[in-house]
């Protein structure tokens, strides 16, 4: 027997089957990451009847659910995902996330 022939397969890692068939390709998610999301950063909410809403005007104060200094929080396809606070970086608003949501509790977000 020749030397390529005794060393054929000597790494069994090279193998692509093994004694249990041919094993699927190693998935990757390269094909989602330019799927575009809709992320949102939410400062607060409130509830207004119709009447409320036709009466504001410029210069209106809008009394939202969250007190100040409190987290924001940022929603990604509106599922929370993270929390933070507002800075400011070249004269526009950012957020410094202060706190991202365990994959458990996103999961629980889904049910």
């Amino acid at each position: 027997m020749t030397e390529a022939a005794t060393n054929q397969n000597v790494n069994p890692a090279a193998n692509t089957q093994t004694n249990r068939g041919p094993q699927p390709p190693v998935q990757s998610l390269d094909f989602i990451l330019d799927v575009p999301l809709k992320l949102t950063v939410e400062l607060g909410r409130s509830r207004m009847a119709v009447r409320e809403i036709l009466q504001l005007a410029q210069g209106s104060v809008v009394e939202l659910t969250k007190f100040a200094g409190e987290p924001l929080e940022v929603l990604v396809n509106d599922k929370l995902i993270a929390r933070g606070e507002v800075v400011v970086v070249n004269e526009k608003f950012g957020i410094r996330l202060t706190d991202i949501i365990s994959p458990v509790e996103r999961i629980e977000q889904l049910k």
